[in-house]
Formats: structure tokens, C-alpha cells, sequence
């Protein structure tokens, strides 16, 4: 009895190991181990780090044949462990260019707080180094190299706007942004406050937990990436803050500034509201905001913030009874304060000027 007991138990056992709600599947969390970790600190690969091309055809080697680009700048971000340290790189098929023919291809050593970040080995590739660039449809493009293709599905965000009635009627729509975070915005340019705005797209599911800051009500901070909300009095929620430590690691959580809505900007829309901030720049830059090849203004209005008690510099702002109160969303452009603290750091983002667009 008790044998024919325990082989029933070892059976049902059995079916409950293989069955559909015990085994993986493709929603359950991701599992990774510290040691595939060591292991691959300690694998002596023979792969040429100083060589662009060979660092290139490594990466495209280990895609798969079809990826897709979710950042709205068209960044395909990845990372290696190459003999003991960590690199971070990105193919990227740029709205200015991609349909010419070209790609752009860089990698970094991993940036630490201790020291000042590493130089990013960058190529703009073409037919010339063997990369063939092939538009099969709206936003999605096959890339050959060695022998080997794969498709880049762009992230289509075409139909995405604004709620109606969630924009002022001073506020022009300038696109969506899917940032490398994970979060979407919408970005906004008020145009008497001449203040660019990151609204939260709360209209689709953010990988986000938001906290409610300690001594400021209309402040929430997420506990992952960091990002600080202010709850504007048309409730909606503006970025306003992003923690100084992950601009200087230049990480996914360093602020939406270099994930513009190039696939969907209408015109010269992006362009006519940086001139109205800044007229010197009309003539030097085009539609996407680049004043060179590598080069591009910089909108982040938010604050890189060190600790909670920073993000205060909002609420006495608004508070401020000397000022108008027509001055009320010019609060919250913190761009005076990001230049008071930057004095004497080497911070990565410049908030009011061309930054790099190789990243």
C-alpha cells in the first residue's frame, strides 16, 4: 500500500513539473545568475576591442535576425563583458541619414563615478565597410554585413498624441518620445514660457513604481530609474528631475534629452521652438536640432538632482509671490539651477547646448 502510495505521489509530481503553470514561459521574470556573470568576467574571447569593425561584426554576429528598436532616436542599445570589463554600445539607424545608406556604430567602456568617462569608439558605416542598408517598409529596415541580415523594426509611434484638452493652448505638441528607461513622454514646448516639457504618457503602462517625495506633495521620484514628477496644476505629471549619478555613469536612466521624436516630427516644428529659445541658433541647425553630424542641442530642462531636498527649488519657485503668475511654468526650466551645481564637475549633459550624438 505504501509503495503504491508513493509511486502516485512521484507521478503527480511528475505532472506537476511539466505543467503549463509550473514550467517557463515567456511572462515570468528573466532569471540571471551571478554566475554566468564570473563566467563571463573570466572568458578569454579573441575579439580585437580596438578594432571598430571587428567589435561590429561581433555584435551583428550574436543578433537575432530580426530586433527591435524600441528608443525613439533609433539607438539599439547592447552590452558585453570583453576580458574582465563591462562594455555599453548601440547601433543606431538615424533619421537623417539611414535611408542613404548608413549606419552608425559605437561602444564605450562602462562609465564609474571614480574616474572620467571613456571615450566612445564610434563609426558611421556603410557600403564602404561592407554594411548594406535596405528600407523594406515605414520604419523598418534589413541590414546585411558578412553573409548575415537582419531586420530593425523602428519603434512606430505615429498615432501616439496627446489626450485632447491635456495641452495648453500656449503648448505645441513636438512628438513622442520613448525613452531608453522604458518610460514615454510627451514633448511639449510651451510657447510663452519658451520651456520644453517632458509630460509622462500615462495613457500607456510605464515599468515604473512612483513614490511620493517626503516634504513636497506634488512630487513623485521612481524607484527604479529615479525620474522626479511634478504634478503640475493641470495634473499632469512633468519631469522635472533626474539624479545627477546617472548622468555622469551615462546610463538608460540619464533623462530623455537624446531620445527625440525624430520619426514623427512634422516639419520644422522641433526646430522653430529651439529658435524661439534660442534666435542665434535659427540659421545653424536643422530640422532635427543638430548643429553638426555629431552634434545636437540639448533639451533638458529638468534638474540633475543630488538629494530630495533639491527638488524644494520647484515649489519655491511656484510659491514665489514676486513672481507673475504667468511665470509659473517657467519654473520648471532648471536650467539655472543644473549651471550653479555643475561648476567645477564633469557632468555629461549639458542642459542648454549641443551634445553628442553618438552616445
Amino acid at each position: 500500500m505504501k509503495k503504491n502510495c508513493r509511486a502516485y505521489l512521484l507521478a503527480c509530481l511528475a505532472c506537476l513539473a511539466t505543467s503549463p503553470s509550473i514550467a517557463a514561459d515567456d511572462t515570468a521574470p528573466r532569471l540571471k545568475t551571478h554566475q554566468s556573470q564570473i563566467e563571463d568576467l573570466m572568458r578569454e574571447a579573441p575579439l580585437d576591442i580596438a578594432d571598430p569593425l571587428a567589435v561590429f561584426g561581433y555584435v551583428f554576429a550574436s543578433l537575432p535576425e530580426r530586433v527591435k528598436v524600441y528608443p525613439t532616436e533609433n539607438y539599439y542599445y547592447f552590452s558585453f563583458i570583453h576580458r574582465g570589463v563591462t562594455y555599453h554600445g548601440n547601433i543606431r539607424l538615424d533619421a537623417s541619414d539611414r535611408d542613404a545608406g548608413f549606419v552608425n556604430f559605437g561602444y564605450f567602456e562602462e562609465y564609474a563615478l571614480w574616474r572620467a568617462g571613456a571615450e566612445v569608439t564610434y563609426r558611421h558605416l556603410s557600403a564602404k565597410e561592407g554594411v548594406k542598408v535596405e528600407k523594406l517598409a515605414h520604419l523598418s529596415y534589413r541590414v546585411s554585413f558578412n553573409g548575415k541580415s537582419i531586420i530593425f523594426d523602428l519603434n512606430d509611434l505615429s498615432g501616439v498624441k496627446p489626450p485632447e484638452g491635456m495641452l495648453n493652448t500656449n503648448e505645441t505638441y513636438i512628438g513622442p518620445v520613448f525613452d531608453e528607461s522604458g518610460m514615454q513622454f510627451f514633448l511639449v514646448f510651451n510657447k510663452d514660457a519658451k520651456v520644453f516639457h517632458y509630460i509622462l504618457n500615462e495613457t500607456v503602462k510605464n515599468p515604473e513604481i512612483f513614490e511620493q517625495a517626503r516634504n513636497f506633495p506634488n512630487v513623485t521620484i521612481g524607484r527604479r530609474t529615479s525620474f522626479a514628477f511634478y504634478k503640475d496644476k493641470r495634473e499632469r505629471r512633468i519631469l522635472v528631475g533626474v539624479h545627477e549619478s546617472n548622468t555622469f555613469l551615462n546610463n538608460y536612466y540619464d533623462g530623455p534629452f537624446d531620445q527625440l521624436p525624430d520619426n514623427f516630427l512634422e516639419g520644422d516644428v522641433l526646430k522653430t521652438a529651439i529658435a524661439a529659445v534660442l534666435p542665434d541658433y535659427a540659421d545653424k541647425i536643422d530640422r532635427f536640432g543638430a548643429v553638426s553630424n555629431s552634434d545636437r542641442y540639448a533639451i533638458s530642462p529638468y534638474m540633475y538632482y543630488a538629494t530630495e531636498g533639491d527638488l524644494g527649488y520647484f515649489d519655491d519657485c511656484i510659491n514665489d509671490k514676486s513672481q507673475p503668475e504667468a511665470a509659473y511654468y517657467q519654473c520648471f526650466n532648471a536650467e539655472a539651477f543644473n549651471n550653479r551645481n555643475a561648476e567645477g564637475t564633469t557632468q555629461n549633459s549639458n542642459p542648454s547646448g549641443p551634445r553628442n550624438n553618438t552616445k
